[in-house]
């Protein structure tokens, strides 16, 4: 006898209602539309200390963040953008622990 699988469940919380909409940040300072900029310079903006003061590591962070937040509302290249970025970001925080 087949049996039948439980509905799936479903979050509790109303969307409206998510602790991830009323996060602020203070530790990285991004300019207007930066994520809609090109991989390359999403990751030297992240990079510089001007953006992110306390290193590019804060940076990765925040790209992360966004794109944790966007979630299902990113298009696929929108979102092979983010991820390049993060690759780029993740190559220059390799080199420069190398450095120190």
């Amino acid at each position: 006898m087949a049996t039948k699988k439980p509905p799936p469940k479903r979050s509790r919380t109303p969307a409206n209602k998510r602790w991830v909409k009323n996060v602020t940040t203070d530790s990285t300072h991004p300019p207007e539309g930066l994520f809609t900029k090109s991989p390359a310079e999403i990751a030297r903006a992240l990079a510089s200390k001007e953006v992110s003061p306390k290193g590019p590591v804060s940076g990765m962070r925040m790209l992360t963040f966004f794109i944790n937040r966007a979630g299902k509302g990113l298009s696929p290249t929108r979102r092979a953008k983010l991820e390049k970025a993060k690759e780029l970001l993740s190559e220059k925080i390799k080199r420069q622990k190398k450095a120190a």
